[in-house]
């Protein structure tokens, strides 16, 4: 029996399950069916991330072992723009540090494969009603840097003249991964996964161009950044304090 690609909209749990066992994706989708959620089955990273983007979910369930762009840095892309949907990582890795790890990167709940399929419904169940509002309150609102000013709620800039900017989505997202992540080189490869969702990666300059906006935006003196710098031959990195 193969997935169906029809995208119910009327019902009231959007959950994205993203597995690439066709036959699990399949099971778990039906057993999701006929409990009433409307269920959007993707079977790899980079179409989870699109779907993600293009549209509103409650809930993410994603495996972890994905082809390409894996389940754990598809969570960390979503969560670089939405801290409070609730991510429930499946995998047939059942060791404490892969657990630990995925709830560090912001994911809620950890099943092992194999599972039973009351308790994934259960998990679900408990993972909706709770809708994580204490997640809205730990997610990055507002950051000062230097003399300017990122609102991520509505994607404004205060730059170094003072002047108000709209940014867009990627600009947002790529701030807030290097902010995330201050005083770390982010690499190449990481950042153009978890902003950009490609697994083939484009020329660096992609990344430059970014890098070389914020620097207008930021810096007293571009040419000589206290805050966004390029790592030859590494990544990127956000110093706070200059």
């Amino acid at each position: 029996m193969k997935s169906t690609s029809f995208e119910p909209s009327d019902m009231e749990h959007r959950i994205l399950l993203v597995e690439d066992e066709e036959h699990l994706l399949d099971v778990i989708k039906l057993n999701l069916e006929l409990e009433g959620y409307a269920v959007i089955p993707v079977t790899n990273g980079s179409d989870a991330l699109e779907k993600f983007r293009n549209s509103r979910f409650e809930l993410i369930i994603i495996d972890v072992m994905l082809p390409g762009m894996d389940g754990f840095a598809v969570c960390e892309s979503i969560r670089l723009e939405n801290k409070t949907v609730p991510v429930l990582f499946l995998t047939a890795k059942d060791g404490a540090q892969n657990k630990i790890h995925g709830l560090k990167i912001g994911g809620d709940d950890y099943l092992t494969k194999p599972f039973n399929l009351e308790e994934l419904l259960l998990r679900i169940r408990i993972l909706l009603r709770r809708g994580v509002p204490q997640m809205e309150k730990q997610a990055l609102k507002e950051y000062q840097v230097g003399k300017c000013k990122i609102n991520f709620l509505n994607y404004e800039l205060t730059d170094i003249r003072g002047n108000a900017k709209q940014l867009s989505k990627r600009e947002i997202r790529l701030l807030r991964l290097l902010i995330e992540h201050k005083n770390e080189v982010v690499s190449r490869e990481e950042i153009l996964k978890k902003v950009w969702g490609y697994d083939v990666y484009p020329s660096t300059r992609t990344i430059d161009n970014y890098i070389l906006a914020f620097r207008k935006y930021f810096e007293e003196n571009p040419k000589a950044p206290r805050f966004f710098h390029s790592v030859r031959g590494v990544g990127y990195k956000f110093t706070p304090g200059g």
